[in-house]
């Protein structure tokens, strides 16, 4: 069998059983089953693979990952984060479009601790959407804000996904945790600039500046911000030096960022077992679904290098006559197109064999490339038609707002990261200086 019926075969097998509903972990296990007997070598071939799977949940370099979870979910169960974001809504209360501007500020430093881009909109929309919506705001302006902030998260560290990216795809994890800071805060800017200048154009969109507002001055006005925020971002600064300066691995660094989230939650005097309980519950749940989807790859890889289809589409297109960019586009824009239509762990799964080989045959820097496969990874959260952020925000936003709306309010948010994707093609500085800068690759 040609290279190229196996990658028919097992994509189309693979895309057939995500389209009928399987899990993704499911779906590759049941191609690596069917894989293994075939080019493995049967009996030996399915027992290979199962030993591929033990092997591939204990690398020590996916330990960050609960950490990183742990943290998100202690400060949400316990309402830290809520207090935080309630901070932030009293300092800025004259900015035009207030609360939309709280909801990516809030976001960044939600997004700083959390690692996790769902939970960052399922809070945010919790919290902001109802106040917004009370206080007259424009549906697609409360509500967008929300779901792109919730994207960006997975380009500032601590980033789940950015650990599991760094771990299948070979790159170095605190280089790539720290070469997203500088992109997805540029993002984070970009919006709230977007944002003061669409309320200027369009008064309407939201109430002058929130005349709602209370008229706290002086230390009563900065106290939350002191009290419930500086906590937060200490956090931050100590999880990112930790790593940068090496004071601690990125697994050190995530233990010492969760314990330091128990710690502020104690001293809020917020935490109770049962908000323990449901935290590490929530954790465990969420690490078991990600460690059973890398099982599920461990095999995949090997059996699409063991029946030549890797070597065969890295020579396909290296022999080609196509220049760098070209293939660098062709890639970008099967991430997007499959942003669309699958979640992010499947879309790493599903192409990391092949990009990987062609980063290093075109001699591409791993960081560089890694941020700009986390802005495609972002994009496809939010883009029609199973983008990920806008279906956790249909379930906290009231049925009169169609889904429809729920997706136009995102799209300003999309054609700004697709910006950010050409920026950091044409500038990779934009991605790389900081690591080089403090050091870390």
């Amino acid at each position: 069998m040609e290279w190229w019926q196996t990658l028919i075969l097992f994509f189309g097998g693979l895309t057939l059983l995500l389209c009928a509903g399987l899990p993704a972990g499911f779906a590759f296990i049941c191609i690596n089953l069917v894989g293994a007997f075939v080019y493995l070598g049967g009996e030996a071939g399915l027992m290979q693979s199962v030993r591929n799977g033990i092997a591939s949940v204990t690398n020590f370099s996916l330990t960050p990952i609960p950490f990183f979870l742990l943290m998100g979910e202690l400060l949400f169960r316990t309402g830290v984060a809520f207090k935080a974001i309630d901070a932030f809504d009293r300092v800025i209360r004259r900015v035009p479009g207030r609360l939309a501007v709280v909801a990516v500020v809030g976001g960044t430093v939600f997004s700083a601790i959390s690692g996790s881009s769902v939970a960052t909109t399922a809070l945010l929309g919790s919290v902001l959407l109802p106040e917004m919506l009370r206080r007259k705001y424009h549906p697609r302006l409360a509500t967008g804000p929300i779901m792109a902030i919730g994207a960006v998260d997975m380009l500032i560290p601590p980033s789940a996904i950015a650990v599991l990216l760094g771990s299948l795809g070979q790159i170095s994890i605190a280089g790539l945790l720290i070469a997203g800071l500088l992109p997805g805060l540029l993002l984070a800017l970009i919006f709230i600039v977007f944002i003061i200048i669409r309320v200027r154009i369009s008064p309407d969109w939201a109430p002058a500046a929130d005349a709602e507002a209370d008229d706290l001055g002086g230390w009563q006005r900065w106290r939350a911000l002191v009290l419930h925020v500086l906590p937060l971002v200490a956090i931050f600064v100590l999880v990112v030096l930790s790593m940068t300066m090496g004071w601690a691995t990125p697994t050190e660094s995530a233990a010492v960022g969760a314990s330091a989230c128990l710690l502020v939650c104690l001293l809020h005097r917020s935490l109770t077992l049962k908000n323990l309980t449901v935290s590490l519950m929530n954790t465990a749940a969420l690490t078991g679904m990600i460690l059973f989807i890398i099982i599920g790859a461990s095999t995949f890889s090997q059996i699409l290098a063991f029946s030549g289809a890797t070597d065969g589409l890295v020579s396909g297109i290296r022999d080609g006559g196509l220049q760098p960019w070209m293939v660098l586009a062709l890639m970008m824009l099967i991430l997007l197109l499959l942003g669309c239509f699958v979640d992010q762990v499947s879309m790493m799964l599903m192409t990391l064999p092949f990009y990987m080989p062609l980063m290093q045959h075109f001699g591409w820097d791993p960081l560089w490339f890694g941020v700009l496969y986390l802005i495609c990874m972002q994009l496809g959260l939010l883009t029609p038609p199973f983008g990920m952020l806008v279906l956790t925000m249909r379930s906290v936003t009231p049925p009169r707002i169609a889904t429809s709306e729920l997706f136009m309010a995102v799209m300003p948010y999309v054609l700004f990261g697709l910006l950010m994707l050409v920026l950091v093609i044409l500038v990779p500085g934009i991605a790389t200086w900081l690591p080089a800068w403090l050091s870390v690759q």
